[in-house]
């Protein structure tokens, strides 16, 4: 069905997924470094390929990059990884990797994501993303809602942990919040408007000018979506969000 090529350093890893690969009628080939996955990706063009973030020589990130920066990011890649930072994790889909996958990695999860990702576009590496298509600033302070969720719909992007929650910004006093992408899309987004909103509130102690202008809103709407999604604008203004 397709060539997939497996980049990990652990052999239990890599017999484990070239097993279950075989069995769905792939063809798969295995590299344990990034020298080796240099090598195989000059001699063939693989469909997709499952790269590990930690790695001994060079890490997952930065063969990405190369292969961008190289013009040889022309397939799908999922990054793959038992404890990267969501840092990390958004870097990887900024440069172009399509998806991210989680250790231990689930059978269903493992299928899934390699579907997903046969059945798409080659990504674009950042320097060359569509007319329109901007890449989120994902990490820091002063992400737009609009930036966050357009970034992770168009692009396709799925940077999920175990349980199929997506890990809120590492940030500020919303840090610790998870966000249930089982649930239905209008819920997901206004618990993800809440956390941003609140965010900010308790960052700018409450002032709704200050707010106002870090989020790009008029005042009158921004009073209007914060009671729309229930923010408790008594609390923010004593400071104690978070």
């Amino acid at each position: 069905m397709a060539t997939i090529l497996v980049v990990d350093d652990e052999l239990g890893i890599r017999d484990l997924l070239s097993e279950i690969l075989n069995d769905e009628g792939h063809a798969v080939e295995l590299a344990e470094n990034a020298a080796q996955a240099r090598s195989l990706r000059q001699q063939m063009r693989p469909d997709l390929v499952l790269l590990d973030i930690w790695m001994p020589d060079t890490d997952g990130v930065t063969l990405l990059k190369e292969w961008s920066s190289n013009g040889l990011l022309t397939m799908p890649v999922i990054m793959m990884s038992g404890h990267a930072t969501i840092d990390t994790a958004v870097e990887a889909t900024r440069i172009g990797a399509t998806a991210f996958l989680e250790k231990p990695i689930t059978l269903a999860k493992l299928l899934k994501a390699v579907d997903q990702g046969l059945n798409k576009v080659a990504p674009k590496a950042l320097g060359a993303l569509a007319p329109g298509l901007m890449p989120a600033r994902l990490v820091g302070a002063e992400v737009t809602v609009e930036e966050a969720m357009t970034h992770h719909q168009l692009n396709g992007t799925n940077v999920v942990n175990g349980n199929g929650l997506m890990p809120a910004l590492p940030i500020g006093p919303q840090a610790q919040q998870t966000f249930n992408l089982d649930s239905p899309l209008r819920e997901a987004r206004d618990d993800f408007e809440k956390a941003y909103f609140e965010y900010h509130l308790a960052k700018e102690s409450g002032s709704m000018t200050r707010v106002a202008e870090k989020t790009g809103l008029e005042r009158t709407h921004l009073y209007r979506k914060l009671k729309q999604l229930g923010v408790d604008l008594a609390r923010a203004k004593r400071g104690g969000l978070g």
